[in-house]
């Protein structure tokens, strides 16, 4: 009997399956795809924090909005700048920055500081400009941007093309789009610029009939009634304006140096006096949004110390001035108000340290000087002098007269005082009459001294008054309070 052959019973031979061979080599490749991955960081090992998300450019833009309409136009402008990093070529965006960098000028409190912000403001809408030219926003926005920058003290000798090129970029984005309510307000306020009140009106009047609520539409007709002198109507202009942006500081200080335009003309002291309460209600509106905000802002401050300097409380206009410096201890133009305020209260010798801070410049050590002394918690800062400008002047030729009364034949001050003379006339500035009284005047003063005379009188210093397009200085903070 033929018997088949048996096989393997306890052992089998394996057979290479050529399909698992493939896989194995294919789990082989993975495994050191995902190994050299680790290694250069492309694959995080699991349990590694996720990488915090990147914000999109429009909740930039959002939060920026946020604090413009909050009144930290800093903090906004900041915001944008981030947006913009991210989206660097959205026209909209720097535009809009512009727009912000524009109005935070305004609460700067010196020619040098505005003039910084209004150039970042200006290199902004040139930067939107050169990606959309043909958007009618955006070049009303340039508009705006290049009359704010219109200004002698900011732009000098270029001041009047700059404003003649903010009229053709209005005119040029209302041709666009002539229903572009921004561009007619924005036009508007370039007429009352050129004095051109009956344009400017016809142009403000259709911004306002078109209906939409807008905060410049109403700060512009308010501009163009407190030009036109009409204070009662600006107030209620600028208060339509609040409602609108109610913590805009820079609209409740218009509406305070309104209220003490009107209290300053009137005759009728209880009229008066309640005038100036309005205009210190609304400078401390001001003071108190910034305080819950966490800006230290000297500029209401400095409105309200020129409140009480025109009620005549000269010391309470000290304390104020004098909280402004804490806020800003380098500001040269503050020093001047308070050397001019010290001088006004009869305090002659502490004029003269404060005054020399705002024209030469002064160390840390006399800044505690030039300020009355420093508190506790203060110290003193390096003040880097102000350039002899039409603003100013007044501090220089204060600084003269008091130069002049203080001196003696056995301590003549009048060398430097003739000095800073020469300097006002090489200057030009004495073709003002009252300031070339006060020269002559102070000169009488040192010719008498050298001659062994002692004068025992202080020649009479006007009150500074405003010399440029801009609007009177940022207004002031609490209410009546001998403490600032």
């Amino acid at each position: 009997m033929n018997l088949a052959p048996r096989g393997p019973i306890f052992n089998r031979r394996r057979v290479n399956n050529i399909y698992r061979l493939f896989i194995y080599a294919i789990l082989i490749i993975v495994a050191l795809w995902v190994l050299f991955g680790v290694n250069r960081g492309d694959i995080k090992p699991i349990g590694d924090p996720t990488a915090t998300p990147t914000r999109a450019a429009i909740s930039y833009t959002g939060e920026g909005d946020a604090r413009f309409t909050s009144g930290d136009l800093g903090e906004a402008i900041l915001s944008y700048r981030r947006a913009l990093e991210l989206d660097p070529n959205n026209a909209q965006v720097w535009a809009t920055l512009a727009r912000i960098q524009t109005y935070n000028s305004q609460l700067k409190t010196t020619d040098e500081d505005r003039r910084i912000a209004l150039t970042d403001a200006l290199n902004s809408i040139n930067q939107a400009k050169a990606l959309a030219p043909d958007d009618s926003t955006v070049i009303a926005t340039r508009a705006f941007v290049l009359d704010w920058n219109a200004s002698q003290s900011i732009s000098g000798d270029r001041a009047p093309a700059l404003l003649v090129e903010a009229e053709q970029e209005a005119i040029h984005a209302l041709n666009l789009d002539n229903a572009n309510t921004l561009a007619l307000a924005y036009y508007a306020e370039i007429l009352i610029d050129q004095l051109r009140m009956a344009q400017a009106e016809s142009n403000i009047l259709k911004a306002v009939d078109q209906g939409q609520n807008l905060m410049d539409v109403h700060r512009v007709y308010a501009y163009l009634l407190e030009t036109s002198g009409d204070y009662n109507q600006a107030i209620v202009e600028y208060q339509k304006a609040v409602q609108i942006a109610p913590n805009l500081t820079f609209l409740y200080m218009r509406i305070g140096v309104n209220y003490r335009t009107l209290a300053f003309n009137s005759t009728i002291k209880e009229q008066r006096l309640a005038l100036y309460n309005n205009s210190l209600e609304f400078f401390s509106k001001a003071a108190k949004i910034n305080e819950q905000l966490g800006v230290k802002d000297p500029g209401p401050y400095i409105s309200i110390s020129k409140t009480y300097s025109q009620l005549g409380e000269f010391y309470i206009a000290g304390l104020n001035l004098q909280k402004a410096l804490i806020f800003d201890p380098s500001n040269p133009d503050i020093y001047g108000q308070l050397g001019i305020v010290f001088q006004r209260s009869r305090n002659f010798e502490g004029a003269i340290p404060a005054l020399k801070c705002a024209i030469k410049g002064c160390t840390a050590v006399e800044s505690c000087d030039g300020r009355g002394g420093c508190g506790p918690s203060e110290v003193g800062v390096e003040v880097q002098g102000m350039a002899l400008s039409r603003n100013s002047v007044v501090y220089y030729y204060s600084y003269v007269s008091n130069l002049a009364a203080l001196s003696r034949p056995k301590n003549n001050m009048c060398g430097e005082a003739r000095q800073i003379i020469a300097d006002i006339r090489n200057g030009g500035f004495d073709s003002d009459t009252v300031v070339k009284q006060i020269l002559q005047e102070n000169e009488n003063i040192c010719d008498l001294v050298g001659s062994g005379v002692i004068v025992s009188s202080l020649t009479a210093t006007p009150a500074p008054t405003s010399l440029t397009r801009q609007p009177p200085t940022p207004v002031n903070t609490p209410t009546p309070s001998p403490t600032p």
